[in-house]
């Protein structure tokens, strides 16, 4: 109940960043346990940049990004087995896999260990699977959401029955299930191994989007979004029955969408709103069905999205409970969230097991039926990085057409003599099409003249 957000120095945040300014409604950064993704702004195409917690301060103007996509990069997020993997979406139509160098990137990188293509329209966002390793989901504006396996490069299953663009998705704790919310105003519930919506609701009714996350172990959503009258509003749904939401709280009028996080291991709430400089945080009672407003961190600096931290990586000496990482047009600000506490020992009510760095299953293993929860890591003896793996895909790298151009003195003579041969060529068409042209609008005129 008395947990306290602090504001960091600015030698502290990452600053002199131009953050994307597309307006797709996602949280533009992610972070894990040693890095952070955040997407820029980008002429000529789309690009992020990975940067390592220790870097902080003012970046350099040429600061080293991934720029593989052809359009705006529109989210990002880690595999959250492998702390130097990337997966990010893109307004072209692509989900592409990168390696993140260890200690960070030194110089841009263009070509990505692995592009996954399939989707009709742009991606708006990618998930990684909470259990099964190496499995990806990605939604699209053409109105689905595809399953990959990234190890192989190749699509497992494919989800529909949206009827409007998908705005938020999320995991169950098993990831048996999936949840999303949809600009047709409809939370629904699938099961991704029979691609079938096994719950569906009618969420918030206001025209703005909606956003949903899984309450961790719990059979319980929390949707934030919109009244008809403009309202945000925060709901909290059984997801067992649909029907009616557990609750339903309104929290005030202003216009920007409410980014919602929900921490596990203490059951509170962090409410962060676009456009807003405050935090705010709640507690949820199971056993009263009931939200328990406990206090707001207050900024004058407006957020344009956030990122919080995995539990795993928190500073327990510090009594740390949560790190969220705030998004304004040119920096990004850590926020550590903690409980005072007089003693030095290790506060196990504080720190239940948290979800560690290795995955339950395999794709296989989980696309054969086999359901298991995530294998959990004391926190007793602070955040160790866990080692590096090797990102290895078998899938074909892309087809790359040779264009090799003339080398020789002969060869660029040639080139030239074709080039100009193409031009003649096409300015002959052209001017006998305007001869065609005219010919045709004197007998147009002919024949108006003849019906007066």
């Amino acid at each position: 109940r008395h947990v306290y957000g602090t504001s960091s120095k600015r030698d502290q945040c990452f600053d002199n960043l131009k953050v994307s300014r597309n307006a797709w409604d996602t949280n533009l950064v992610k972070a894990n346990p040693l890095f952070i993704s955040i997407n820029l702004e980008a002429s000529g195409g789309g690009a992020f940049a990975v940067i390592s917690h220790n870097n902080t301060g003012k970046l350099s103007e040429n600061l080293p990004v991934y720029n593989g996509h052809t359009a705006a990069v529109l989210d990002t997020d880690f595999n959250p087995f492998n702390d130097h993997v990337v997966a990010s979406a893109s307004e072209d139509t692509r989900v592409m896999v990168w390696t993140i160098p260890q200690g960070g990137p030194t110089e841009n990188i263009s070509t990505p260990a692995l592009t996954l293509s399939g989707h009709g329209r742009k991606v708006g966002h990618v998930l990684f699977h909470p259990t099964a390793d190496n499995l990806l989901a990605s939604a699209s504006a053409d109105f689905t959401i595809k399953l990959w396996d990234i190890s192989k490069g190749a699509e497992k299953q494919e989800l529909t029955g949206h009827t409007e663009i998908i705005q938020s998705l999320t995991w169950d704790w098993t990831g048996s299930l999936l949840a999303t919310t949809c600009k047709d105003k409809k939370l629904r519930v699938f099961d991704v191994r029979a691609n079938k919506v096994v719950q569906e609701a009618n969420g918030h009714q206001g025209v703005k989007g909606a956003r949903v996350v899984w309450m961790g172990g719990l059979d319980r959503l929390i949707t934030t979004g919109f009244s008809r009258s403009s309202d945000r509003q925060v709901f909290v749904w059984d997801t067992k029955n649909l029907g009616e939401p557990l609750k339903q709280e309104n929290i005030d009028t202003a216009s920007g969408m409410l980014i919602p996080h929900y921490d596990q291991d203490t059951g509170i709430l962090f409410l962060a709103g676009k456009g807003d400089g405050n935090i705010r945080y709640y507690e949820w009672s199971d056993d009263e069905k009931a939200l328990h407003y406990l206090s707001e961190y207050k900024s004058s600096d407006p957020q344009r999205g956030i990122g919080f931290l995995p539990k795993r990586a928190v500073n327990v000496a510090e009594t740390e409970i949560a790190r969220a990482f705030k998004v304004t047009p040119t920096l990004v600000e850590p926020i550590p969230f903690k409980v005072p506490r007089k003693s030095d020992a290790f506060q196990s009510d504080l720190y239940p097991d948290a979800v560690g760095p290795e995955p339950a299953l395999t794709i296989d293993e989980f696309f054969a039926g086999k359901t298991a929860g995530p294998k959990l890591i004391s926190l007793e003896s602070g955040f160790t990085a866990a080692p590096a793996k090797e990102f290895v895909t078998s899938a074909p790298p892309p087809e790359e057409k040779e264009t090799k151009g003339p080398s020789t003195e002969k060869e660029y003579q040639e080139a030239y003599h074709t080039l100009r041969k193409e031009n003649d060529d096409l300015k002959n068409q052209v001017s006998q099409k305007d001869v065609r042209i005219r010919q045709l609008e004197a007998q147009l005129e002919g024949l108006l003249k003849e019906n007066k």
